[in-house]
């Protein structure tokens, strides 16, 4: 009896293949059953915008590190405390710095104080940024890269907040630093007028950065610092979409990011409301 094989639309050519084929016939893809598992991760993501996507997390998480302590959600004083989580439901649902990664012995927690936010105005100005950079990051450097760049300098923001001894900090912004890196390097290594607009205004958001991490306390300047230039770092590695396709590399990667995150989040509920409760 014949072996049955899986046929597939070539994530490129969309030509009929076999999912089993080393390399497309037709187009040459590598490893095209690889690129049309990593597919079906990009349609969940960009049927409903990544970028967005990412709000909405925020945003659901937020809700539930208020939700866990609800006692104290007006006990802050100030603008910037109003409507504060408390530090117990932070650290619960993944805050991260030298008390929760070496107390608590949270290292996941590098990936999910991404997720978190101290106030409504925190989170409303991460949330804000995000929106105006992710767009612009997305499409010069496609879903795949895009992802992995957000995901990534979010990590290394917050190691390096550890390896400086950051006690406690939670924020999107170290990943929001690493959009501006990677639009910091697209601009630069593009050139033209354009390449050089575009640099200059990261560049803007750079200035503004030191200008709100000097007069504001609390900021955690180490998560942007590693943020920015681990995104200029990845731009390099990854490249764009004007240099080089999206690669299969680039897809595992991302893939493996994501895959990462989302365990890591789904944990971070499932252990918090348990820790709490």
């Amino acid at each position: 009896m014949p072996e049955e094989r899986k046929s597939i639309l070539c994530p490129d050519c969309r030509k009929l293949i076999s999912s089993e084929e080393p390399v497309c016939p037709y187009c040459g893809l590598s490893r095209p059953g690889i690129h049309n598992a990593a597919g079906f991760v990009k349609r969940l993501f960009v049927y409903s915008d990544p970028v967005k996507l990412i709000i909405y997390i925020n945003v659901i998480f937020y809700i539930l590190s208020l939700l866990l302590d609800p006692q104290v959600i007006f006990s802050g004083n100030g603008l910037f405390n109003l409507l504060s989580p408390s530090a117990k439901s932070l650290l619960a649902l993944g805050a991260t710095g030298t008390y929760p990664f070496f107390a608590y012995g949270h290292y996941w927690s590098l990936v999910s104080a991404s997720f978190l936010h101290g106030g409504i105005l925190h989170l409303v100005f991460n949330m804000m940024a995000l929106a105006q950079l992710g767009p612009f990051v997305l499409r010069e450097f496609g879903f795949y890269r895009f992802m992995s760049i957000y995901i990534l300098t979010g990590i290394a923001g917050f190691a390096v907040s550890v390896l400086f001894n950051v006690n406690f900090t939670i924020g999107a912004s170290a990943s929001i630093c690493g959009l501006i890196g990677a639009i910091i390097y697209y601009g630069k290594s593009r050139g033209g007028y354009y390449g050089e607009a575009i640099y200059k205004q990261a560049m803007g958001w750079v200035v503004g950065l030191i200008i709100f991490g000097i007069i504001i306390s609390g900021i955690n300047n180490w998560a942007h610092g590693g943020g920015l230039v681990s995104g200029i770092a990845l731009a390099f590695l990854l490249g764009y979409n004007d240099r080089k396709r999206e690669s299969s590399g680039d897809r595992l990667i991302a893939l493996a990011c994501i895959t990462v995150t989302a365990a890591i989040l789904l944990w971070a509920v499932l252990s918090g409301f348990y820790s709490i409760f």
